[in-house]
């Protein structure tokens, strides 16, 4: 029992630094993989605004296509009215 209670805390104190140590390694592949990590996220975020840019060309394109499309549609159907004689204005019958 003697020898127990004197082997019993050397092989303890013998596990904790085993423990520790595998607790410092595993912390240092932990920082360095955040460290890769960091390097994609801002390599993903510079792709995100070129991508945005990119959107925005295509937004401001499709804009002005709808107002070129809207003007058009409107002076063909202008011109609809102006030959086939219909009036945009309310009838006076509308009224009763």
């Amino acid at each position: 029992m003697e020898v127990l209670s004197a082997i019993l805390p050397i092989i303890i104190y013998f596990l904790l630094i085993v423990l520790l140590v595998v607790v410092i390694i595993l912390g240092i592949k932990i920082i360095i993989t955040i460290d890769k990590i960091n390097e994609i996220v801002d390599d993903i975020r510079g792709k995100v605004e070129s991508l945005n840019n990119i959107f925005g060309v295509i937004n401001y394109a499709t804009d002005k296509i709808g107002y070129f499309s809207s003007k058009v549609f409107d002076t063909a159907s202008s011109l609809v009215n102006k030959v086939f004689g219909i009036r945009s204005g309310k009838d006076d019958d509308d009224y009763v």
